[in-house]
């Protein structure tokens, strides 16, 4: 009977290696995601800076 609650060194490796892989997938996504927010953030913020700018000349 094993008495050490730990895993092995081997799984804790494997288990960095996939959660090291499932990153790097994801990586690309998670970057997609947030320069797509930003592009949105940018637009709406330049067309409330018109709308607001077109309400001061009114």
């Amino acid at each position: 009977m094993n008495s050490n609650p730990r895993p092995s060194t081997a799984g804790r490796t494997s288990r960095i290696h996939r959660t090291r892989r499932w990153l790097g997938r994801r990586r690309t996504a998670v970057f997609s995601s947030a320069l797509r927010g930003a592009a949105y953030a940018t637009g709406a913020g330049i067309v409330g800076l018109g709308f607001f700018l077109l309400q001061q000349q009114i």
